[in-house]
């Protein structure tokens, strides 16, 4: 079995995560409060979010959340990489 790179499985689910974020962001732009609420609530599974969702977010707000989305998709790609690379038998 290959070994994963453990840097290149974070950067990857990082970057995920961020482009999620991002395309949450433009649905909450373009659908509105009633439209955002619908599609998560379609998402998931009819769960009411209707009394979660914020859709005052200032930008700087905003942008800290897609780093802080990144950072921690990094740090769980990193986290997956490293544990399957420390757990394969070597043939």
């Amino acid at each position: 079995m290959q070994k994963l790179n453990v840097k290149k499985l974070g950067l990857a689910i990082g970057l995920t995560g961020a482009l999620l974020y991002l395309g949450c962001m433009i649905l909450m732009t373009t659908v509105g409060h009633d439209g955002t609420v619908k599609f998560f609530n379609n998402l998931l599974h009819g769960l009411d979010t209707s009394s979660v969702i914020r859709m005052d977010i200032p930008l700087w707000e905003a942008g800290i959340g897609i780093i802080e989305t990144f950072i921690l998709g990094w740090l769980i790609g990193a986290c997956i990489a490293a544990i399957y690379n420390a757990t394969i038998k070597e043939i």
